[in-house]
């Protein structure tokens, strides 16, 4: 089926380029066509005008009504008429500026000869005049029409790519949605579950230092399950503090992570107020430093910063991982992406989502070396 469609697509893609080309071709030859028939155009009017100078000169010869027929006619070819005898210049349907400026004359003049070879009269195989000629205005606007046509295909498959991402992107937007509360709803079944057991634990002998620590865990359960249920839907903002829910998260991390892995927090001692939603932002985090903590392969450090500028509080998640290229800087956003085994490349993307559309933040690779580590970024507006 996906096979189909994909065919489908390319046979209209290659079918349409071939009708661009089709029409392309066709205009060229109609384009040389309507050139051919100017210059034959001026040719009769060349063999006019040498009877009109052949009159002029003398030896009987007289000026017929066909050819003052054929001087008159023209009312669209540009034309210039050098005399060379008075070394004099007039012209026909161009601007009479043009003839008074010698600059301007020779412009014109070299213009025409690019488009056309300048036609001879001649008596006596004497040159008497050059008639330069250039295209009509029909001409000139067809010459611009291929080019035209390009433009306007090319916006139409533009428009038609947007459509598709856009689309495409409402569907997968949709999917995590689903799948987001689906794992929601999953989740609350055993979770209730869990709640229960617990309080009938508390009435046996067990240690109330396990009681508390799976309490904790149930606790944060819960916080996950209002996580994914908050997925596809507008989430609250609140007025809090950065400062205060990024160590929240910190030491959470910290006391459930291997040994092997060194956090450092580098915080300021006054709070730094935003509107967040405190349950997604602190999933945000949770991501980035679990992608780092995978990036270094369960063995090395972590280190969390907060500062700010006049606009904005920045969090900064380093670890000293394998980085990454620069050409992952942004792919690593893209739905689906991951350097993973395992995974489904949901995590980052999703992280993008909470940043920049449900707190108007930005998120990004802020640096990254090789073999050295990686920085990201988030950065959010202050709340003045």
């Amino acid at each position: 089926m996906f096979r189909n469609k994909s065919l489908s697509r390319w046979g209209f893609i290659l079918a349409s380029i071939f009708v661009v080309c089709l029409i392309l071709w066709n205009t060229y030859i109609f384009f040389n066509q309507l050139k051919e028939n100017e210059r034959r155009k001026m040719e009769i009017w060349a063999v006019a005008q040498e009877e009109l100078e052949q009159s002029q000169v003398g030896d009987g010869v007289s000026l017929s009504e066909t050819a003052l027929t054929i001087i008159q006619s023209n009312s669209s070819t540009p034309m210039i008429l050098h005399s060379l005898k008075e070394d004099s210049y007039t012209g026909r349907n161009i601007d009479e500026k043009v003839l008074n400026n010698e600059k301007a004359l020779k412009k014109k003049i070299d213009q025409f000869i690019s488009e056309y070879k300048p036609l001879e009269v001649k008596y006596n195989d004497q040159v008497l005049s050059v008639i330069y000629f250039g295209n009509s205005p029909l001409i000139n606007k067809l010459k611009y029409y291929p080019a035209a046509l390009i433009l306007i295909i090319f916006l139409f498959i533009l428009a038609v790519y947007l459509f598709y991402k856009t689309s495409k992107s409402s569907e997968q937007n949709r999917l995590w949605a689903g799948m987001a509360k689906e794992t929601a709803h999953q989740i609350g079944t055993p979770l209730s579950s869990l709640v229960g057991w617990t309080e009938i634990l508390k009435d046996e002998n067990v240690n109330p230092e396990y009681i508390v620590e799976m309490e904790k865990d149930i606790s944060r359960l819960e916080m996950i399950t209002d996580r994914f249920s908050k997925i596809g839907s507008i989430p609250k903002l609140e007025r809090c503090d950065l400062v205060e829910e990024t160590k929240t998260t910190f030491y959470y991390l910290q006391k459930r992570t291997s040994k092997m892995i060194n956090f450092q927090l580098n915080i300021p001692e006054e709070p730094i107020y935003i509107e967040m939603n405190p349950q997604l932002l602190s999933w945000t985090i949770e991501n980035l430093v679990k992608n780092g903590i995978d990036a270094m392969k369960g063995k090395g450090a972590i280190t969390i910063s907060i500062s700010k500028n006049s606009k904005y509080a920045l969090v900064h998640i380093t670890d000293t991982g394998k980085g990454l290229t620069k050409s992952e800087f942004r792919r690593i956003f893209t739905p689906g992406h991951t350097t993973k085994k395992r995974g489904w490349g949901l995590g980052l993307s999703l992280a993008k989502r909470i940043i920049e559309e449900y707190h108007k933040g930005k998120i990004r690779v802020l640096k990254s070396v090789p073999n050295q580590g990686t920085t990201m970024e988030i950065a959010l507006k202050i709340e003045n």
